[in-house]
């Protein structure tokens, strides 16, 4: 794998005002592994509400890549705190280096936990989440909440990593919460005629029809693994996952 990328959606970062775009690149220790990210704002006529992460850290002996993308809705708070919080809860976890797989899916729930708990500061916002963990440049774990994704470019081959979460194909699990889902005319399907995601971050007011345990995807990373993409859904809602190399030529 000699190349890695991380995209924000086209709709600025950290608390306050910002810029209309935000860019940045880098690698990791030996240059193996290169990244990039990029947040363009769209015609939102409000501040943008997505966070990112992107950089890598030693730790343990290993060396981690850490990538999110966080898509707040109805404010920055919850994002922020996700972007502070997340990738530092999953490695407190004692078994991490044993169990992966739930050792982040605790990390969301406990977060999630959080994030509700401090619901006065935080406000009644939420933001869906994908976050890719990269270890030793062989072992990729890739977890999501919501309409956020990643793509993966092995052998010339997209392969999304995530799982869509739409209230329309999460509608049973929703009913039995004691939800309904809701689409009007025009519109996309909604929690309880609100929330475009069946699982988030946050949310308070919605928390016990909206579920925020992730769906997690791992793979081997060798030399035919080429690129992965990590976008909110205004990217997505605009190229195809066939774009990804596109997207790696042009930014990388």
């Amino acid at each position: 794998m000699d190349r890695l990328c991380c995209f924000n959606s086209p709709t600025p970062q950290h608390v306050g005002e910002q810029a209309s775009s935000f860019s940045g690149k880098g690698r990791n220790d030996d240059g193996i592994v290169k990244y990039g990210f990029s947040l363009v704002k769209g015609r939102a006529d409000h501040p943008m509400e997505d966070y990112h992460v992107a950089k890598f850290v030693k730790t343990e002996g290993s060396e981690l890549g850490l990538f999110a993308i966080y898509d707040g809705h109805l404010g920055h708070r919850v994002p922020a705190y996700l972007q502070k919080h997340l990738f530092l809860n999953i490695l407190k976890e004692e078994e991490f280096w044993v169990d992966p797989n739930r050792s982040i899916s605790k990390a969301y729930e406990t977060t999630d936990q959080a994030i509700l708990s401090n619901s006065s500061e935080l406000g009644h916002g939420g933001s869906t989440a994908v976050t890719a963990i990269l270890l030793n440049n062989q072992k990729l774990w890739v977890a999501n909440v919501g309409d956020s994704r990643a793509v993966l470019s092995k052998k010339g081959k997209a392969i999304q990593m995530t799982t869509d979460h739409e209230p329309s194909k999460e509608r049973d699990s929703i009913e039995n919460l004691g939800g309904f889902v809701t689409k009007m005319p025009g519109d996309v399907a909604r929690v309880n005629g609100q929330l475009a995601v069946s699982r988030a971050f946050g949310d308070k007011g919605l928390k016990s029809h909206v579920r925020s345990d992730p769906d997690i995807r791992s793979t081997d990373v060798d030399a035919y693994t080429d690129v992965l993409i990590l976008a909110s859904d205004g990217l997505w809602k605009v190229i195809c996952d066939s774009l990804v190399m596109f997207i790696k030529i042009q930014f990388l």
